[in-house]
């Protein structure tokens, strides 16, 4: 793999650089105005499509450290092969990807909560001004299961940040261009070649698990999405041999 890549080098340092002002007292601000936030929210701002990809959790250093290595280990050789125009169209390609169908799975979770709500007599503005002024009521969990009010305040009130929907698309052309390569999960140290271990961590962790995540933290369906316009895009690029092509 190298050295950094001009692209590469140049996402990493600007996420880090906003990681560090996030914990270091801006994280609140950062988020307000740049992480993904449902459309009906009053946070959201179009932007934050694309500019959710370059903040993390500012809790602890996983989620950053995840990103930003599986970012340096399976895009350098794709941006050294394409270079460095071609890699980026890839990379915010897959992340705004993912941010449309992470909208888009919210609006199904929001909707299936605001449709017992508003059913029970509330109207629709009236509910998105409880929810906009952080507030919910009890009963509403008389109304239909916990699961379903959950993922319908989840969906209003999580912004979601992180690159994670880019980087699965980087990893699903990485196991396009290097299908034998052979790579290994640290609780499972045996190698697996890219074109099984890349569906594999796709669809038994993002697809099982985000089919029933309506209250999870993790964007499992920005995940999922990054990594089809990933698959879409690769697909397209290796039908038309469109895959040594630089973009200079």
């Amino acid at each position: 793999m190298g050295g950094l890549t001009d692209a590469i080098k140049h996402l990493i340092i600007i996420n880090v650089i906003l990681f560090i002002a996030g914990i270091t007292g801006l994280g609140d601000t950062l988020y307000e105005y740049f992480a993904l936030w449902f459309p009906e929210n009053p946070n959201f701002r179009i932007w934050q499509v694309i500019s959710h990809m370059f903040l993390h959790d500012f809790t602890g250093f996983f989620h950053i450290l995840f990103n930003m290595y599986a970012l340096w280990a399976f895009g350098t050789p794709l941006e050294r092969v394409w270079g460095r125009n071609k890699f980026l169209f890839f990379y915010f390609s897959a992340g705004i990807g993912g941010a449309l169908l992470h909208i888009a799975s919210n609006y199904y979770f929001f909707n299936q909560g605001l449709d017992v709500i508003t059913g029970a007599g509330l109207t629709e503005q009236r509910v998105v001004e409880i929810l906009s002024n952080g507030q919910y009521s009890p009963d509403w969990y008389q109304l239909a299961s916990q699961g379903t009010i959950d993922g319908f305040m989840n969906a209003f009130n999580a912004p979601a940040v992180g690159a994670s929907g880019a980087v699965y698309g980087v990893l699903v052309a990485f196991a396009f261009m290097y299908p034998n390569a052979e790579l290994m999960l640290i609780f499972l140290p045996v190698p697996i070649k890219a074109k099984y271990f890349v569906p594999l961590m796709i669809f038994g962790y993002d697809i099982l698990y985000g089919l029933g995540s309506a209250g999870s933290n993790v964007a499992h369906f920005a995940h999922i999405g990054g990594a089809l316009i990933g698959f879409i895009m690769m697909w397209y690029w290796k039908k038309n041999q469109f895959n040594q092509n630089r973009w200079n």
